[in-house]
C-alpha cells in the first residue's frame, strides 16, 4: 500500500483557541509513505490523526517521525508541528486540537503538575508523570524512550580529552586543582535557578570563577571559540556534533529527567489502541546520540527536518524508500 503525507484542510473544533495560540495546519511532508516495518493496520485504515509538535527542531523531528510511521500503518495524518510554546502544545492536546504529540517526562512532571523536586530515576520519574497525568487530566504517557534531553555541561572534545574529564565529578576534581579553569557560560535563567547553577554546585561542590550569561546559541560557540571552558548545554544539541563538543555525565543525577514519550489523550488510545504498536519501535530507536546526529543534519548542515526525519524513518527499515 502507497499512501502520500499531504496537506490537510481542517475544521478544527476549536478555532478560535488555536487562533488565539497562533496555531495552523501546515503543509504536511509530501512524500509518498510505503510500508517498511510498520506494516498497515486495518484498524487505522482511514483513521484520521493530527499530530502536533513543539516549535524546536528535535520536536519537528519527531513529529515527522510520527507521522510518517502512522501513514505507513494506514492512517490518514494531519500536521499541526511546530506549535508556539509548551502551554499551547498542551492545550491542543487537551481540547482535542491534535491528537497525539511528544513530551518530556521533566516537563510534564514539573511545567504541567507542578512538582517542584524532580525524581532522578528515570523510570520512576516516568512511572510518576504517567500516573498522575492519567489520573488527573486523562492524558496517557506511551512507554519512554532512552532520548533524554535534559540540562548538562559541555566543554570541547580536545579539552575534555587533555583533561580526561568525563563527568561533573571529573571536572570538579579537575576545578579544584586549576581554579582559574573555571570560566562558565549558561543562560540568565539557568544561572539563578536552583535546578540550575546554583543547585548543581552545591551538589558537585565546585566554584565557578568566572559566570557569563548568554543565550543559548551563543553558549555553544563560547564554548568551541574558548571564551568559556564549560558551560549549559541540553544534551541532545545538534550543535555537540557540529561543533565537536564533548557532555559531561551527570554522574550524581542532579539534573532532571527529560525522556521522550508519546502522549495522547485517553479516549484516543481506548479508540486506537493501535498507535502505541506503530509508535512504540520508533520511540525505542531513538536515543540522544541519534537524535545529536539527526539535529545537525538540521541546525548546522541546514537540511529540511522533514527529509532529515524521512532518511531516518527509511534507515531504519520503518517505512520503504520514497517512490515519488
Amino acid at each position: 500500500m502507497i499512501r502520500r503525507v499531504a496537506a490537510a484542510v481542517a475544521t478544527l473544533a476549536s478555532a478560535a483557541v488555536l487562533a488565539g495560540c497562533g496555531l495552523e495546519t501546515n503543509t504536511a511532508v509530501p512524500f509518498t509513505v510505503t510500508p517498511g516495518s510498520i506494516k498497515p493496520v486495518p484498524a487505522l485504515e482511514g483513521v484520521t490523526l493530527t499530530v502536533g509538535s513543539k516549535d524546536f527542531t528535535e520536536q519537528i523531528l519527531v513529529g515527522y517521525m510520527a507521522e510518517l510511521a502512522l501513514s505507513a500503518a494506514g492512517a490518514d495524518v494531519r500536521d499541526l508541528t511546530n506549535i508556539q510554546g509548551s502551554s499551547n502544545s498542551r492545550l491542543a492536546l487537551k481540547t482535542g486540537d491534535i491528537d497525539l504529540t511528544w513530551e518530556y517526562t521533566g516537563t510534564g512532571w514539573i511545567n504541567y503538575l507542578g512538582h517542584t523536586d524532580p525524581i532522578p530515576d528515570e523510570q520512576k520519574q516516568y512511572e510518576a508523570v504517567r500516573d498522575e497525568d492519567l489520573a488527573q487530566n486523562g492524558l496517557r504517557w506511551l512507554p519512554y524512550s532512552e532520548l533524554n534531553n535534559t540540562y548538562a555541561f559541555g566543554t570541547t572534545e580536545a579539552y575534555a580529552q587533555q583533561h580526561n574529564l568525563k563527568s561533573n565529578s571529573d571536572m570538579t576534581e579537575f576545578l579544584e586543582q586549576n581554579p582559574d579553569q573555571g570560566v562558565f557560560c549558561v543562560e540568565t535563567e539557568f544561572a539563578s535557578r536552583q535546578d540550575g547553577l546554583p543547585g548543581v554546585e552545591k551538589t558537585y561542590g565546585f566554584q565557578p570563577t568566572e559566570v557569563k550569561t548568554f543565550g543559548t546559541g551563543a553558549i555553544y560557540a563560547g564554548i568551541a571559540n574558548g571564551t568559556c571552558n564549560f558551560g549549559e548545554i541540553f544534551t541532545t544539541d545538534g550543535r555537540i556534533a557540529g561543533l565537536n563538543l564533548a557532555v559531561l555525565e551527570d554522574d550524581k543525577k542532579f539534573f532532571p529527567q527529560y525522556n521522550i514519550a508519546v502522549v495522547l489523550r485517553e479516549e484516543t488510545y481506548r479508540e486506537h489502541p493501535e498507535i502505541e504498536q506503530v509508535m512504540q519501535p520508533v520511540a525505542m530507536a531513538l536515543n540522544n546520540d541519534e537524535m545529536i546526529e539527526l539535529g545537525k543534519r538540521v541546525d548546522v548542515d541546514g537540511e529540511d527536518p522533514g527529509i532529515v526525519a524521512r532518511d531516518w524513518m527509511i534507515s531504519k527499515g520503518f517505512i520503504g524508500p520514497d517512490t515519488s
